[in-house]
């Protein structure tokens, strides 16, 4: 069997075990049952336990902001553009319910360098979002030009809220949102602010 595939069923097998046990309580053994290989094998091939888990890390963490950036057609209107992105992302985690597991629960409970692999993956969404931000603003007539410090903060609280919302949603046993009700969601939430923030149209508190 070429290397390739075997590697792959290895990752594989290592992102539902770890989705499932945790990084700390998943054995190496079971990994390898579940790979159908040897454990010496998933070593020579992967170095460690805690090789093994950043690389389902990282291939996770591709596969996701590909999922994104595949979804978001540079032609369509600007909220499309977001909206696209939207159900891109949740799109990706109800059909990898084990891989957002891992990106989301394991990596970010056990400390360096998981937390890194993590932090890069968030900066990645948190860039393309902020881009869709401004590009939304501006397409959209915007009146009230957002500075960029507000732009930023904004990517990061969607970013933030796509991440909970995911979760909330996979773990809803029996209940379980469709990736669209999901992204809608968030888009409606979303896209109601920031077309009242580009236009001027802000809260402000009583007394401030």
């Amino acid at each position: 069997m070429p290397r390739e595939v075997r590697e792959r069923q290895m990752l594989d097998a290592a992102v539902a075990v770890f989705a499932r046990r945790g990084y700390r309580a998943a054995s190496m053994d079971e990994i390898a049952e579940l790979a159908g290989a040897s454990k010496p094998l998933v070593y020579l091939y992967l170095n460690s336990k805690e090789d093994l888990f950043s690389a389902c890390i990282r291939r996770e963490a591709e596969a996701l902001i590909a999922a994104v950036r595949a979804a978001v057609d540079p032609g369509a209107p600007a909220d499309r553009r977001l909206w696209n992105g939207l159900r891109g992302f949740f799109a990706h985690t109800a059909a990898h319910p084990d891989g957002w597991a891992v990106l989301h629960c394991q990596a970010r409970t056990h400390g360096e360098p998981f937390a890194l692999e993590v932090g890069a993956l968030r900066q990645q969404l948190v860039d393309v979002v902020t881009q869709l931000i401004t590009e939304t603003a501006a397409d959209g007539g915007c009146t009230a030009p957002l500075p960029e410090t507000e732009v930023a903060g904004l990517a990061h609280a969607l970013v933030g809220a796509a991440e909970s919302l995911a979760g909330w949603s996979n773990e809803r046993d029996g209940a379980a949102s469709s990736e669209q009700e999901t992204a809608a969601t968030l888009m409606n939430f979303a896209w109601t602010g920031l077309e009242n923030m580009a236009h001027g149209r802000r809260w402000i508190p009583i007394g401030a």
